[in-house]
């Protein structure tokens, strides 16, 4: 097999690279006029794949040099999951909440408001005053 398929390779995985580094992972520092610094951090996901073959040429010449035939690909997906808050010598993590991915995870996201809804509407049923603060 010839060299291409290698060549390929190696080239898609310093593509990845120099796309995806410790600071895509943890993201420039944001100071606010107050003094907190703020740093993003994110999950980062990457794959790549690649293939490639040699062609015999249909007719055999000794000279004849066989065709090679092959790609590569890759994607990366740069998802943000927190923030570091940093406020003089205290640091707090915030989580950012990932959306629902399927109907039990939205069931259980919509429950308490759920429960809010009817525990007014029996309130109400029985004469009782619902106004909350």
């Amino acid at each position: 097999m010839s060299q291409s398929l290698p060549n390929l390779l190696s080239e898609t995985v310093e593509k990845i690279r120099a796309t995806v580094d410790a600071n895509t992972v943890i993201g420039e520092a944001i100071t606010t006029p107050d003094g907190v610094t703020i740093l993003p951090v994110s999950r980062i996901k990457f794959g790549f794949a690649g293939g490639g073959a040699d062609f015999a040429p249909k007719t055999a010449r000794p000279s004849a040099e066989n065709n090679f035939g092959g790609g590569t690909g890759g994607a990366v997906t740069v998802t943000p999951v927190a923030f570091l808050v940093i406020k003089g010598e205290s640091v707090r993590v915030l989580p950012i909440a990932e959306p629902a991915s399927n109907a039990m995870e939205r069931v259980v996201e919509m429950l308490p408001d759920l429960i809010d809804q009817v525990s007014a509407l029996l309130k109400r049923k029985n004469g009782e005053d619902t106004e909350e603060f």
